[in-house]
């Protein structure tokens, strides 16, 4: 045994950490955010929440934010509008299903991001990163099967399911321009950018303002400033962190939007709980290196 366990090194790097912690708060906003469709409508709270981010971060980054290059524009432009289009499905699939199974129907872009990744950046995920994918793959199944084991999805479910490539596409874009951009900089344009996405929603989608509630004041502020850490972390760690390995730790943020939304009162069956224990594994197990021993060099005798 002693002998297998040798062949594997097991490592968290801080950016790694990070992740986690931020995939745990990523995954406590469902919750919020399915409480606020009860006040406003989708792209309308979307437009606002990321508003809120921009202008937050923008009051901390001002001074940087004068060094600003064409190349962090054009990226920000871009990941703005792939977070706007993510979250305004995401959110606009919240009005008819639970937070707990939106996140589930979410992060089904895990084994989307290792193939964009290598059809676009021509990177190859290593053998250990694809067996974890597998094993959160599988677990998210288990966690989004639906009930009575017949697949029929509603709009609200289809609309969540689309937002998946959206937010597959944001996490290649941000690892293709990591290292290029300063991060304060890049993450202040690409709030900005999700925001005006989602107020032009508003009309295609017959929206109008909402009356004001505060719920809906503090659902933007909290939220908004849940979105700026995470925005602001993944575009950090992410110069570090490949997007194969990022994408696998992410998939622990359903894990934690079930557990906010089993303590609010949405049940988790047994088959749930075994889908989220694959998605822990599936995380542990992209972690794990493989250490291949070196051949000994033959010495020739000098006699």
């Amino acid at each position: 045994m002693s002998g297998f366990f040798s062949r594997y090194k097991f490592s968290v790097n801080p950016q790694e950490g990070v992740l986690i912690l931020i995939t745990m708060v990523w995954g406590g906003t469902f919750l919020a955010v399915h409480h606020a469709m009860t006040v406003s409508g989708p792209f309308f709270f979307i437009g606002v929440r990321f508003a809120t981010a921009a202008v937050l971060l923008g009051l901390i980054s001002w001074r940087v934010l004068r060094g600003v290059t064409w190349y962090e524009v054009k990226a920000g432009a871009l990941i703005g509008l792939a977070i706007g289009l993510g979250y305004g499905l995401q959110t606009y699939g919240m009005q008819t299903i639970t937070s707990s199974k939106s996140a589930f129907i979410t992060a089904l872009y895990v084994p989307l991001v290792p193939l964009l990744q290598w059809v676009f950046l021509g990177r190859m995920p290593g053998l250990m990163s694809w067996v974890g994918i597998v094993l959160a793959f599988g677990g998210l199944l288990l966690l989004a099967g639906p009930e009575g084991g017949e697949m029929a999805f509603n709009a609200g479910e289809i609309a969540t399911l689309l937002s998946t490539l959206a937010i597959a596409a944001e996490i290649i874009l941000i690892s293709a321009s990591a290292g290029k951009v300063n991060v304060q900089r890049v993450t202040v344009i690409q709030l900005a950018a999700a925001s005006l996405f989602g107020f032009v929603m508003m009309v295609p989608n017959n929206e109008s303002v909402p009356p004001f509630s505060p719920y809906l004041l503090y659902s933007a502020i909290g939220l908004g400033i849940a979105s700026a850490l995470i925005q602001v972390t993944m575009n950090w760690a992410q110069r570090s962190v490949s997007p194969t390995r990022a994408t696998v730790i992410y998939a622990g943020e359903p894990v934690w939007a079930g557990i906010v939304g089993r303590i609010a009162g949405e049940r988790l069956p047994g088959i749930a709980l075994l889908g989220g224990a694959l998605i822990v594994l599936g995380v542990l197990i992209s972690e794990l290196k493989v250490k291949r021993k070196k051949k000994a060099k033959s010495v020739s005798s000098p006699l």
